[in-house]
């Protein structure tokens, strides 16, 4: 790998920029792509174009990502069946009957999203299918229903104390430790360094706040009003990653609940099965408890079996309801299938950006930059948190940046701040905090594309309407780990502010921005639905 410099930010920069500038996402990531590959190959495009499609290539056969993408379109199958038989619609109907208004159904949405906890990718395909008929009867924007997927996706993982996040954290602190000789336990330390997770935390307290109080700011308020007032949940030309309506027409009447339900039940049980299967069962149990069988479990095979189940099962409902024809079935399974070639398109070029940055050396040359000179002990954190958080929205990636970084953050912590104590709980928490923040609002990241995809949502749309809540939650924890660098080390404590001071901030903004807009506290109208 060549030493580019500051001239290694410039892929992931031109695409992010491309994408937020000309609102087309594949064109912009592609060019991204090509403008690393420019780089490593010294300047010839055709060689440029020739290293693109390797790296193109090279993820489509990577087996994880294989998984993932035929994951997608069995899954968009599956759920374009729901939709035809008429599932999803008798299902709003059912839950509408109690949750009748658009907080109702915003804060329900947050409840789904935080009790789906054990994995980022499960979370965004069940909460975001689950939801979308609600919040769309309700007239909650597409925007919001997205920014509730995608926050209660990764910062939920990051922090459940069982997740399929758990065991590669553990796992790289582990690493760590054995290279130091730090002889402590490694999920002993994990849960040391969990209140100093400020940023994810931060941010799940975050969507509670907005989605309860109706107050909000930045494009948001724009969307949130626009549902509510006029009734559309996306913008005149908005260009959401699932069409469902456009793709699959006018639901069947008499749908039934039941092929809603059952399905969302085996997709769920099958992929709590599959973790449990593929991470050792109850051999691995005995011997390292629930914590091993999820370090252990392949993830991306797990959702394949769970999205084919689910398919089996609605399929079998379909059938023995008399509801669609075998044909029928066929069309169905097709057009679902075609609402998932954009958002897997994209997915694709998400991933092979990571290959050119990681060509480049994106996150090396933001976490030397940022942590080679001699610094405070205290202040590790602080710095640690900032480019943990610089690398993952340049990079998509979070995992990418907790592999790249925790390396060099316990070292930090453990040495400057003499030993095994608060600076190295926190230089560790604020690695996996400022990972999220990459995680789920970068336009590259795979769970933004993919809480946008099954969301229903244009992927710019969900960015730019996120993208002020993210910052402000970021910029409250590194303000927070300001206040731990000068003396203030206790994470509950700092937790406890952070969470007082998001209350008093959003209020602040919302009112600030609804004045602006002539909205009064950027408070937009309850809706309360009449359908019975």
């Amino acid at each position: 790998m060549s030493d580019f410099g500051i001239l290694s930010l410039l892929p992931p920069l031109v695409a992010i920029g491309l994408a937020v500038l000309t609102k087309r996402v594949l064109f912009a990531l592609f060019i991204g792509v090509w403008v690393g590959a420019l780089m490593v190959v010294g300047g010839n495009p055709i060689s440029a174009t020739v290293q693109t499609w390797d790296w193109i290539i090279g993820n489509a056969l990577d087996d994880w990502n294989q998984k993932i993408l035929l994951y997608d379109f069995i899954i968009g199958a599956a759920f374009g069946l729901v939709y035809k038989s008429g599932a999803a619609s008798a299902f709003a109907r059912a839950i509408t009957r109690r949750v009748k208004s658009s907080r109702a159904a915003s804060v329900l949405g947050w409840v789904l999203g935080v009790a789906i906890f054990f994995d980022d990718y499960g979370n965004t395909v069940i909460v975001g299918n689950s939801m979308r008929p609600i919040t769309d009867k309700t007239r909650v924007s597409r925007e919001m229903l997205a920014y509730i997927d995608d926050s209660t996706a990764a910062p939920v993982a990051t922090i459940a104390l069982v997740s399929s996040w758990i065991g590669y954290e553990v796992g790289l602190i582990q690493d760590s430790f054995d290279s130091l000789g730090i002889e402590i336990g490694s999920y002993a330390a994990w849960l040391s360094a969990w209140p100093y997770k400020l940023y994810s935390i931060l941010a799940i307290v975050m969507v509670l706040l907005v989605a309860y109080t109706h107050r909000h700011y930045g494009a948001m308020l724009k969307a949130e009003y626009r549902a509510r007032t006029t009734g559309k949940v996306l913008r005149d030309g908005a260009q959401p990653m699932m069409a469902t309506e456009s793709d699959l027409g006018i639901p069947m009447e008499g749908g039934t609940i039941h092929a809603f339900i059952w399905p969302i039940l085996a997709l769920i049980l099958v992929f709590l099965y599959g973790m449990w299967y593929t991470g050792g069962g109850s051999e691995v149990y005995a011997a390292e408890g629930i914590k091993g069988v999820m370090s252990n479990a392949d993830t991306a095979l797990a959702l394949l079996w769970a999205g084919f189940a689910m398919l089996v099962v609605v399929m079998f409902i379909i059938l023995v309801k008399k509801q669609m024809s075998l044909e029928d079935i066929e069309k169905g399974i097709v057009q679902g299938m075609k609402q998932m070639v954009m958002a897997n398109a994209i997915l694709l070029l998400a991933w092979s950006i990571k290959s050119a940055t990681d060509a480049v050396g994106t996150a090396d040359f933001v976490v030397n930059a940022a942590v080679g000179g001699g610094v405070p002990g205290a202040i590790v954190p602080l710095i640690i948190f900032l480019s943990a958080a610089f690398v993952s929205f340049t990079t998509g990636t979070s995992w990418g940046t907790f592999g790249v970084i925790m390396p060099m953050a316990i070292p930090l912590g453990y040495t400057l701040g003499g030993g095994v104590g608060p600076i190295l709980y926190a230089s560790m928490g604020a690695v996996l905090a400022g990972g999220i923040f990459g995680d789920h609002c970068s336009p590259i990241s795979d769970t933004t594309i993919m809480s946008s995809m099954f969301s229903g949502s244009d992927h710019i749309d969900h960015v730019n309407t996120q993208l002020p809540y993210a910052v402000t939650v970021a910029a409250l924890s590194a303000f927070l780990y300001i206040l731990f660098a000068v003396g203030l080390r206790n994470g509950f404590v700092l937790l406890g502010l952070g969470i007082v001071l998001l209350i008093v901030i959003h209020r602040v903004l919302s009112a600030w921005y609804g004045k602006k807009l002539g909205i009064p506290n950027g408070e937009v109208p309850v809706y309360v639905s009449e359908e019975a």
